[in-house]
């Protein structure tokens, strides 16, 4: 026999207090009168402040989620959000809030992590380094074709006849993975990119070419990538799910005569039941299978498969964060000796080769094969002649005695993926015993808990974090650390 699964309550003039993981919101209730003591509820797209209904949707122990149904009295702090989409794309969580806010609230997330994770002596933690752009930040964008045009609740319990297409070009919904929002402009990327994202759309729905559908695998129009460089050129790479030459020529014959101004213009043909690309060839319908993004004097050539950080301006300030923070500024560089420097997890090696004028040399590894072979590629290209770059895993490739046959680094800087660095990692770098790490981690809670592991021999000596995603929670953070002094026998 099915028990019924219990209503959860609606509860009124809820205050919202404060910001919390993820970027939701938190308020501190009694969710029972019966209750000894508040809870914590996290609540999406509350501003601390607002006074709400909210539905609560999920109970445990010692936490409620809920979300929104009423705002009774809005925060001070609240704002229009720019975009449309706001609260229904699953992007830019933050709009509500005023940018001068997210970067505190980003510094809140690092100090707390640090504090309450690594548990470390820290320096006083620098406030969140602004993007230099709040807006059409982002060089790289991808968005999906589909045949099931999202429709909201409210639209479909009108009863209304729809006479637009059921075609989509835009972003999954949170939680539906069939449903496409169709998106006409997106603050993200500037109107480059929805000229001709909307051009795209308005030639393939008018000419009725067939939108992927993800339930069927089948379709000819799949996913749709777009690149502009800080130097601006311009990548269009179009993914198909049906190998249908004289549509797909057709399309992106009339995209390159609208937009003469794209560099590389691609295609990938894509079957497989998932939209990655790693393993599809990607041809050139236009122009070289790359653009150029340039930093300092530095040409780094990025193709459709390459990573490169999406926030070109704000991604040099980082770096420059880094390379300083690793003592190896270009002002002072020359009245020494230059250092030996690990760039781990170099990814296509950017921060090696960015930083490769003011060291002996530098050893990059990176677990992706693909990606050691651009960072090779970008340092022949820049004439660059003192980085070595190695693929495999870390915790292979780094052991005790490949330090012994490259040499003991004096700096490592390390720029792991969001799971932060793996326990033998660490035990490598900590019998290195390299004079200074500079950590720059995109998840100040898995870095926090590597800087614990780290503390035995290293003390934190400067925190920056560094906002490279406005209106969003995302933060990245770079942490210097320098070797502790041994302690001798008078000084124990």
């Amino acid at each position: 026999m099915s028990r019924k699964r219990k209503e959860l309550p609606e509860l009124h003039n809820v205050e919202v207090s404060g910001v919390a993981a993820e970027g939701k919101a938190l308020a501190r209730i009694r969710i029972k009168e019966t209750d000894e003591t508040p809870i914590v509820v996290f609540i999406p797209y509350g501003a601390p402040g607002d006074v709400v209904d909210i539905k609560v949707d999920k109970k445990k122990h010692n936490y409620a989620e809920g979300h929104i149904i009423r705002i009774v009295s809005p925060s001070p702090l609240r704002i229009e959000a720019r975009c449309k989409s706001f609260g229904t794309c699953g992007g830019c969580k933050w709009q509500h809030l005023p940018y001068q806010e997210q970067l505190k609230y980003k510094r809140q997330q690092v100090v707390d992590a640090l504090e309450r994770i690594a548990k470390v002596k820290l320096p006083e933690i620098k406030p969140t380094l602004p993007s230099c752009q709040e807006w059409e930040y982002r060089n790289k964008m991808e968005y999906t074709f589909s045949d099931k045009k999202w429709r909201s609740w409210d639209d479909i319990r009108s009863g209304k006849e729809f006479t637009d297409s059921g075609n989509a070009l835009g972003f999954h919904i949170p939680g539906a993975f069939d449903k496409v929002l169709h998106i006409e402009k997106c603050s993200l990327q500037g109107s480059l990119g929805d000229d001709i994202r909307n051009f795209i759309y308005d030639y393939a729905d008018s000419h009725g070419f067939s939108f992927y559908n993800i339930k069927e695998n089948k379709g000819l129009l799949r996913t749709l990538m777009l690149r502009i460089a800080s130097t601006g050129e311009i990548m269009v790479c179009v993914t198909f799910g049906e190998d249908d030459s004289e549509k797909r020529v057709q399309l992106l014959s009339a995209v390159k005569d609208r937009f003469p101004e794209i560099t590389s213009l691609l295609y990938v043909v894509n079957k497989k039941l998932n939209d990655s690309i790693a393993d599809q060839e990607v041809i050139s319908f236009s122009g070289p299978e790359y653009i150029v993004e340039e930093m300092e004097g530095l040409k780094f050539r990025v193709n459709a498969k390459s990573f490169y950080q999406t926030n070109s301006i704000q991604a040099y300030e980082l770096y420059k964060v880094a390379r300083r923070f690793a003592g190896l500024d270009a002002t002072d560089s020359t009245q020494r000796v230059k250092p030996l420097v690990y760039d781990l997890y170099t990814g296509t090696g950017t921060i090696a080769n960015f930083v490769a004028r003011q060291a002996r040399q530098v050893v990059g590894i990176e677990y992706v094969e693909k990606a050691i072979e651009d960072a090779k590629l970008n340092a022949h290209v820049n004439n660059l002649d003192n980085t070595l770059f190695y693929a495999g895993d870390m915790k292979d490739i780094l052991t005790d005695t490949f330090i012994a046959d490259h040499g003991k680094p004096e700096v490592m800087i390390v720029d792991p993926p969001r799971a932060g660095m793996h326990e033998e990692v660490v035990k490598v770098i900590l019998n290195a015993e390299p004079e200074v790490i500079v950590y720059v981690s995109c998840n100040p809670a898995t870095q926090a808990r590597d800087l614990s592991l780290l503390d035995v021999k290293y003390k934190v000596t400067d925190v920056q974090p560094v906002d490279m995603f406005p209106h969003t929670h995302h933060v990245e953070n770079v942490v210097r650390l320098e070797l502790k002094q041994h302690k001798t026998e008078t000084d124990k």
